[in-house]
């Protein structure tokens, strides 16, 4: 059994970590409200522009189409673009991006497939290098907040990789953050553009006439839309990260309150049954005198 002092060290060093879990819960609930408001504002220009797109793409076909709309006319080569955060404590989120992309690459290489893997933050890096080695092309740090610079440059990669020949098919996974308790592993089509569900049917018919051609906004627009829809995704993880770190927290310290009180109580035992055994030996001792 662990002496008094043993213990007593152990209560002040839960204390201790219980205090750095509070802060932290803190830190990161106040972090959430402006994270939560940039996520919320980004997704109707996200959306528009791919309502912008679907309606520009139903004006052209053929050879005329851009090949990031179109794609390369294979879907051998995938591109798996993996985005979590740079730091951990925050429960499971990271897990779970990391998770729903290994399901996916495991689903691709299962029907043949070719497919690489470029990350996006240090956990993402952390755990997928050591599974496709291979199959790793690189990663870019996340960084502490999103910035359009980091997006352009994830962004610029891609389209090197799908301009190069080297990939056919790119796909973005990340959590979009739905409340504070629940964030949804995503996967997003980037090349080719999806424009299916871009756009609702009173958009679809919506008479539009466009200067210059569809095709020449087209070939500026899509590497644009890129770069949108990858930072949107990393502003939807910044909420999400701060709300699990914030839920994670918060646990931590409920938990560390328990374990006070379970090792408060065990030590109060054993001091009462030091004291009684001391006074038995006091009683004891006089009696024999």
């Amino acid at each position: 059994m662990a002496s008094l002092k043993e213990m007593r060290n152990r209560i002040g060093s839960v204390k201790a970590t219980q205090k750095i879990t509070k802060a932290m819960q803190m830190v990161a609930a106040a972090k959430l409200r402006k994270a939560q408001d940039a996520a919320q504002n980004a997704r109707p220009y996200a959306e528009r522009m791919g309502s912008v797109i679907a309606n520009l793409a139903a004006g052209v076909s053929g050879g005329d189409a851009p090949r990031l709309l179109v794609g390369s006319g294979s879907d051998r080569r995938h591109l798996v673009v993996v985005a979590t955060s740079d730091r951990g404590l925050a429960g499971g989120f990271n897990s779970s991006i990391v998770r729903a992309a290994r399901e996916r690459i495991n689903a691709l290489l299962n029907e043949g497939k070719d497919v690489r893997v470029l990350t996006v933050g240090r956990k993402a890096r952390d755990q997928l290098r050591r599974l496709y080695g291979d199959r790793y092309v690189g990663s870019i740090e996340a960084g502490g907040n999103p910035s359009l610079e980091v997006a352009e440059q994830i962004s610029a990669r891609v389209q090197e990789l799908f301009e190069s020949g080297e990939v056919d098919v790119v796909t973005l996974m990340f959590s979009r953050f739905r409340s504070v308790v629940s964030q949804q592993p995503t996967a997003l089509q980037l090349i080719p553009v999806e424009v299916g569900a871009a756009t609702t049917q009173s958009e679809s018919t919506a008479p539009y006439e466009y200067e210059p051609d569809e095709q020449a906004i087209l070939e500026t627009l899509l590497p644009r839309n890129i770069t949108t829809q990858i930072f949107s995704a990393m502003l939807e993880n910044q909420a999400g990260f701060f709300a699990a770190q914030m839920t994670a927290m918060d646990n931590a310290t409920r938990n560390a309150g328990d374990m006070i009180a379970s090792l408060t109580l065990q030590y109060n035992r054993s001091r009462q049954a030091q004291i009684t055994k001391e006074l038995i030996e006091i009683i004891s001792g006089a009696e024999a005198l």
